[in-house]
């Protein structure tokens, strides 16, 4: 009789694959996992032990929706790209910003991003920064629209994750230099960005989305200005640019109304939502049928904002709070102004 000996069966392994040469961070990288569609990996480091690694694992599981989201903003389809969780400038509250090598898939595609313990949210939106970046194709790097762009989309994607960074006050606060006829060949300067950030808001309030905005700023390359980018969307002279959008800040309210880097709510336009988190999109349904329903039902303010609060301390912490900043031009590093 043939002997059927009961064996240990073999268990193959997938081969771990060896980290990039990162930007900066030069200790050791630990392999979490490939995103489901295959287009990022991400990697930790050890050392930051439970709270990163959660981080780098929320990042595996969101990666293909901010990748899918940022291909579509873009217009193009991106490469893989690999990325690190670790604690940048020695922070892990996501404020060390994010940095990569260059504007591109091909040499750019090694991301670092800070860790931000509890609001793995934050780490998405500074993945988006570079990612963003690496969509640009080697054009607006190391300038302030693309700085402006970029950080819009980690907007975008992010639901203004990265809000604690803002820059268009600092640019009033300076006296709102023109730097719409003329761009500044640095990502470093607040007033620059700022302006950028400001104008890029006007420019969705009008009805100009993100996929509208990007590929016509990529085509315009480093030496595009944002005149010439509202020339190319509305039809109307950039020579009418810096006018128009000076008008629009005064019927705002004045310089005194830019508190942010969105002061005409461009992140509230129906072309911005398709970019959303399906979670931010449902809980803004609750929060506004829930607003809806207490004024029909004639409830006191007092209980409105009760209904309200109610609803958003149910929602995930990591989806309800967000941050960002500015970059080095030699490393491409985001950093707080």
């Amino acid at each position: 009789m043939p002997q059927h000996p009961l064996k240990q069966p073999v268990i193959v392994k997938r081969d771990t694959p060896a980290p990039p040469q990162w930007p900066t961070f030069a200790g050791t990288s630990q392999f979490v996992g490939t995103s489901p569609g295959g287009r990022v990996t991400v990697f930790v480091d050890p050392s930051l032990a439970d709270p990163g690694l959660q981080n780098a694992r929320d990042l595996v599981s969101d990666a293909d929706r901010v990748v899918a989201a940022n291909d579509k903003i873009f217009g193009t389809t991106g490469g893989h790209v690999n990325v690190i969780v670790c604690a940048m400038d020695g922070r892990t509250d996501g404020t060390g910003g994010a940095d990569h090598a260059s504007c591109n898939y091909t040499t750019g595609g090694a991301i670092e991003v800070c860790a931000s313990f509890g609001n793995s949210a934050r780490v998405s939106a500074l993945f988006e920064a570079e990612l963003s970046e690496c969509s640009m194709g080697g054009n607006l790097c190391g300038v302030n629209t693309g700085e402006a762009l970029s950080r819009w989309c980690a907007t975008v994607i992010g639901n203004n994750v990265l809000a604690d960074f803002t820059t268009a006050p600092l640019w009033v606060q300076d006296g709102m230099p023109d730097y719409v006829n003329q761009t500044d060949p640095t990502d470093r300067n607040a007033d620059s960005t700022g302006c950028g950030m400001a104008f890029l808001s006007w420019l969705m309030s009008l009805g100009q989305g993100l996929d509208k905005i990007a590929p016509a700023m990529v085509a315009l390359g480093d030496s595009g200005t944002l005149a010439q980018l509202y020339a190319s969307l509305t039809q109307d002279s950039a020579a009418n640019a810096w006018s128009a959008f000076q008008a629009a800040i005064q019927a705002k309210g004045g310089p005194n109304a830019v508190t942010s880097d969105d002061p005409f709510g461009g992140l509230a336009q129906p072309a911005q939502l398709a970019h959303l988190a399906p979670w931010t999109v449902e809980l803004a349904g609750k929060v506004f049928a829930a607003i809806l329903a207490d004024i029909a039902a004639g409830k006191a303010e007092h209980q409105i904002v009760a209904s309200v609060r109610a609803l958003l301390s149910a929602a995930p912490a990591a989806k309800m709070e967000f941050s960002m900043a500015a970059r080095r031009t030699t490393s491409h590093r985001l950093l707080p102004p």
